[in-house]
């Protein structure tokens, strides 16, 4: 999950990241900003899966950046004062909360946003494929360029995606690696899913790439690879997954 943190107060700041952190090992701060222009200026250029958003910043109130520009990333407001309640929900917000922050509220606000992304996770083209009788589309193959060479990559052929330095690159069951052009966030939408699964933020992985399956910690489960990832503690997959994980080998 990609987290930015809007907290004029740097000591809050580093404290909701400390906290954020111990709830969820496989959270990812992309920022802390602390002013409304720094804040619309990486909004302009950047996305995250949910901001944490203190209502009163160095430069003024933070509603001021939705008067700016469009936000649709869900927002969970943080504040020492509460008269902003209502305000704050005529925006994308699915949590408020108060100052100092507890880490159990903290934690029912983080699940919350988790049950209503999965909610809300609708392909409206698989959907409609169903209501017409008819099997989604699905991807079966990338181009690939190297340089002026094109080469031609089949689903079939690939173990896992992964991202690696914010660029996401495939892996061929014969070890080969290639970029593509394509998060996955994107890729997920694109690739059977009867094949692939997401196993955190960093893998999705083809079920035939899966070649042996180790309890972990916390009801986590440790994959290994065909071929072998660069590191194998990247291949766990994280908590808010497992179940889905589980139900999909199952299925």
């Amino acid at each position: 999950m990609n987290i930015l943190i809007i907290e004029d107060e740097k000591l809050a700041a580093e404290k909701l990241e400390s906290m954020l952190l111990e709830t969820d090992p496989e959270i990812r701060i992309l920022a802390k900003l602390g002013s409304i222009k720094e804040s619309v200026k990486w909004l302009l250029q950047n996305q995250a899966d949910l901001i944490f958003l203190d209502i009163q910043l160095s430069d003024g109130s933070s509603f001021s950046i939705f008067e700016q520009i469009d936000v649709s990333t869900p927002i969970i407001f943080t504040t020492a004062y509460d008269q902003y309640a209502i305000k704050a929900f005529e925006v994308n917000s699915i949590a408020y909360l108060l100052k100092p922050i507890r880490k159990s509220e903290l934690s029912e606000s983080l699940q919350k946003f988790r049950n209503l992304k999965t909610a809300f996770s609708i392909d409206f083209d698989v959907i409609m494929a169903q209501i017409q009788g008819r099997q989604p589309e699905f991807k079966k193959r990338f181009l690939i360029q190297i340089g002026e060479k094109i080469k031609k990559v089949e689903v079939t052929e690939t173990a896992y995606f992964y991202v690696l330095d914010k660029s996401t690159y495939l892996r061929t069951f014969q070890g080969s690696n290639y970029p593509v052009d394509y998060t996955l966030d994107k890729l997920e939408t694109m690739i059977n899913p009867a094949s692939f699964f997401r196993i955190n933020r960093k893998y999705l992985v083809n079920m035939d790439a899966i070649s042996n399956m180790v309890a972990y910690s916390r009801g986590r489960v440790k994959l290994e690879l065909k071929p072998k990832a660069d590191d194998e503690f990247d291949t766990i997959v994280s908590i808010d997954r497992s179940a889905g994980f589980k139900k999909w080998l199952n299925s």
